[in-house]
């Protein structure tokens, strides 16, 4: 006889605690997926932008409410007015980066 007392180990198949861990990981992934989704992907708006500079990566303009943005390549001259493609959510980072209050 031996002092630890002869316990029976229970080998269950339990699935259920692995359906639980799955489900969790699984909500995880659609929560991340949704947070990339709606916060991070583009919203591209048809916008005047006026001309700043002319770069080897594309024209810099700037919008009629003061944002800088790289409009890509453009056949412009500083001072120019044109319309370009401007990322809305690009603009509400950068008013939440530069509070002018």
């Amino acid at each position: 006889m031996s002092a630890i007392p002869n316990r029976k180990v229970r080998k269950s198949s339990n699935y259920k605690n692995h359906f639980i861990v799955a489900g969790i990981l699984a909500g995880i992934g659609l929560a991340l997926l949704a947070y990339l989704m709606f916060y991070v992907a583009p919203v591209e708006t048809l916008e005047t932008v006026k001309v700043v500079a002319v770069t080897s990566q594309g024209c810099i303009g700037e919008t009629l409410d003061g944002y800088a943005v790289n409009i890509g390549n453009c056949n412009a001259e500083p001072g120019d007015f044109i319309s370009a493609l401007v990322d809305q959510k690009l603009k509400e980072r950068a008013a939440l980066m530069n509070p002018t209050n």
